[in-house]
Formats: structure tokens, sequence, C-alpha cells
């Protein structure tokens, strides 16, 4: 139904597929220790795995908040997780310049919410001729991201994806609004629904993002019953010690659970 998709992306068991890892890149070692550990679950479960995690981090609240540990050192730790594990791996990018470097470590390239509507950069994306995932902006109804797969398709792009990860709510929460699922795929292309971002508590006085990690689950059900053909998560070994989204994030150890309940879901749905 979606050609070109990265590798493992499709399967002949019709399962949804799983995009998943770190916020950032945070040492050299934690992404190949989450990598591991979820295409192990993944494996067993025959849901194909896509790694995630930022190479850096342009959209903080505070100045002293923790970016990356280095543009080229997390890249390389991101392409050898790649080829480690024989994995797909996505990370973000924020402008045209970083589209072109990013696209020579990953196989898919992020374009954050914030940046949706961003002509040049989802040109820069489009013509690197990686999968481009655009993350549906808080601020926009689901109907309105066709404007953003018209601008990838006009400069080249025929691999694309969009995330749903919920619509501002006032000032410090998110909303699911799950009828954007059938809205985007009528573009035909793969939907996603980001379980983790979609629950955070972003705003807050303190210049930290809060969360609601106890509803992941229950945005994950969702998600899958109403036919989303990608989840995206991120999950930490220790999110209270994470560096970035901690307070959104999956523990690690609850992953293989969360997604042995939402493959029976998702098997139902069908």
């Amino acid at each position: 139904m979606y050609p070109d998709l990265p590798k493992l992306q499709h399967t002949e068991t019709g399962n949804f597929f799983l995009i998943a890892g770190p916020c950032v890149v945070e040492n050299s070692e934690m992404p190949f220790e989450i990598c591991e550990h979820l295409l192990a679950i993944t494996s067993r479960l025959q849901i194909p795995f896509t790694f995630k995690a930022s190479y850096r981090k342009a959209n903080r609240s505070r100045v002293d908040s923790f970016s990356g540990i280095g543009d080229l050192e997390a890249l390389n730790i991101l392409a050898k997780v790649g080829q480690t594990y024989n994995v797909p791996v996505v990370t973000d990018i924020h402008n045209e310049r970083e589209a072109e470097m990013a696209a020579e470590y990953v196989d898919v390239l992020q374009i954050p919410a914030f940046l949706c509507r961003q002509t040049d950069l989802l040109a820069a994306a489009a013509r690197t001729g990686r999968c481009v995932n655009v993350k549906k902006g808080q601020f926009l109804s689901p109907d309105a991201m066709v404007h953003a797969i018209d601008k990838l398709r006009h400069f080249g792009s025929t691999n694309m994806m969009l995330t749903e990860r919920g619509a501002t709510f006032g000032y410090q929460d998110l909303v699911v609004d799950f009828r954007s699922v059938p809205i985007m795929k009528r573009n035909n292309v793969p939907v996603v629904v980001d379980i983790t971002h979609s629950l955070q508590r972003p705003n807050q006085p303190a210049g930290v993002t809060g969360g609601n990690p106890e509803l992941i689950e229950t945005i994950g059900r969702a998600a899958v019953a109403v036919q989303a053909d990608g989840i995206f998560m991120e999950t930490h070994p220790d999110p209270a010690t994470a560096k970035s989204d901690g307070a959104n994030m999956l523990h690690l150890a609850q992953a293989e659970h969360l997604l042995t309940v939402l493959l029976k879901i998702h098997q139902a749905s069908r």
C-alpha cells in the first residue's frame, strides 16, 4: 500500500510499525542498549521497528537545557546503531543545512511539529531522497497537513509519513483528536500516532516540560484501535534521569507489556 518505506516497516504480518528510542543521544552507550532491547521485543512480536533519537535538540525552553553531545558525534552513533542492528534510524532536523548533513547518517528525516509549515525545510528534506516523517503541528488541523504532503511531493519526495502528536489545549496541555488518523490517511501516506509527546505538559513556569506518562497505554490503545499505521514513542531505562523529555517517556522496562497489549488490540480491530 505504501511503497518505498524504510526496510522493516512493511511485513506480511500486517502489524503496525514502531518508531521508538530515547529523546536524544545522551552518550555513546545508551542508544545501543535501548535499540537492542526494543529490537528483541519487536522481533518476537513481529512488529517492524525503526530506531529514533535526536542527534541534537534545538527546541529547548531554557538556555541551560541539554541539547546534545555534538552533532557529528551523535550522528555517527546513530549510523552505527543502524548498521549494528540492521534497523532503519530516524532523527530530527531543524534547517536546510541539517537535512543534507543528517541524510548521510540516517534513513528517515523527521520534521518537528513546530516546523511543519517551513517550506524550505520540507524542500530540503525531500531533495535528500530520504523518507520524511512530518509531525503535525500542535496548532494545525489534520486537514491542513495536506499542504505539507503537497510540498514534499512538489519537491520530489515519494516516501513520507505524517505523525499525530496532539493539539494545543490552553497553555499547558495537549489533546489527541483521533479523527486525525483517518483524515490524514486521505493523503495516501502512513499515519503514525506519537503516544508520548502527546502527553506532554508544555510551557511549565520552571522551563522543564511536564507530562502524564501514566496515560501512554491509553493513548496507544486508542491509536491502534483506529488503525494507525505506526506508533511513535520515546523510552528510556530511567526516565527520571533523562536529559530531555523524561516527564513523558515510557520506562524501557514497560515496553514489552505495552507492545503486547497494543498488538492484541490492533489484531482484534482488523
